[in-house]
């Protein structure tokens, strides 16, 4: 089967299409041929050696497609479902095995685009908005990278819990998207800093949350966007990892909360993991979110998808077609 394998961190250059065996499920495991392949930060961070794992691997980490073959004591699903998963290497590839724990059965009426487009994502504005910070109605948040992936849909998912949505974006053409998924206030911080402009919306008084994946370039300005007691929740660095601080700060910008959560941590096990995905199909079956996918590529093109979520133009998913 095809897959694309890397051998030593670095560029997208180190992505390559190679004909690979196919492999064959242990105890616990199936094998899911793929349909639909997600791309995410994650996986650039496995490419670069900001994640380490093991080389070489197969890069990638969301999918969903039909199970084939079963390991040994593998009870969750059966040969001919239609599932996705999230959390698991080996993505970007015709076939991969999945621990079985960690397959997601689809509806009937859900395809394997959408689901590839919105469970790791999904998952992960669930446990945002629901468990590192529970959003209230009447709060306000700030979003950066806001016509991302996850950003688009932690707007609609903030908004749906009646919070007050302020977004950042790195270019006009975003303004719109952001503000059509539901955002009150979209900041061009190419053009203006956000900080002060976080300062005149909310009067002074700052956001009770800020949500960043950006990281290094947005923290400490980040920081002083909150207001006394509020929380920023650093999910992400994709500008780079924060550097080292003294946490005496969270106490003199007002006793401040900082947490910096992985999805893996708040799916642990099987019942919270169908728990969470569960939630994120039906608030896409009901039209509570909505996704967007930016663009797709042939999974032999998987170094230009990467690059294309690093050069920050895409507005929503991309996708990677086997």
């Amino acid at each position: 089967m095809k897959a694309i394998r890397i051998e030593q961190y670095g560029g997208p250059e180190t992505l390559q299409y190679q004909e690979i065996p196919l492999p064959e499920p242990q105890t616990g495991e199936v094998r899911v041929r793929l349909e639909a392949v997600g791309v995410n930060y994650i996986d650039i961070y496995h490419r670069t050696g900001i994640y380490p794992v093991g080389l070489p691997f197969t890069v990638g980490s969301e999918a969903a497609g039909v199970v084939e073959a079963l390991g040994p004591e593998v009870t969750e699903v059966k040969i001919g479902d239609r599932v996705g998963y999230a959390m698991s290497l080996g993505a970007y590839a015709e076939a991969a095995i999945v621990p079985a724990w960690k397959c997601i059965p689809l509806p009937a009426s859900f395809g394997a685009l959408h689901a590839a487009a919105v469970l790791l994502q999904g998952m992960t504005v669930h446990y945002l908005a629901y468990g590192s910070y529970m959003i209230r109605p009447g709060d306000t948040v700030l979003v950066h990278a806001a016509a991302g992936g996850v950003g688009l849909l932690l707007v609609q998912i903030a908004r749906h819990l009646g919070a007050f949505v302020i977004g950042t974006v790195s270019t006009p053409a975003k303004v719109e998207i952001v503000k059509e998924a539901g955002a009150q206030e979209v900041i061009l911080y190419m053009e203006t800093d956000f900080l002060q402009e976080v300062k005149r919306i909310t009067e002074g008084r700052g956001v009770h949350a800020v949500y960043d994946s950006v990281g290094q370039t947005t923290f400490d300005r980040g920081l002083d966007c909150l207001r006394h007691r509020g929380t920023l929740v650093l999910f992400g660095q994709s500008s780079g990892p924060v550097a080292p601080f003294n946490p005496s700060i969270l106490a003199a910008k007002g006793s401040l909360f900082l947490t910096r959560p992985t999805l893996a941590h708040y799916a642990a096990t099987r019942e919270e993991l169908l728990a969470r995905a569960t939630t994120v199909l039906d608030w896409v079956t009901s039209g509570t979110l909505k996704i967007r996918i930016d663009k797709t590529f042939p999974l032999s093109e998987a170094a230009e998808a990467q690059r294309r979520l690093e050069s920050r133009v895409s507005t929503g998913k991309i996708l990677l077609i086997p």
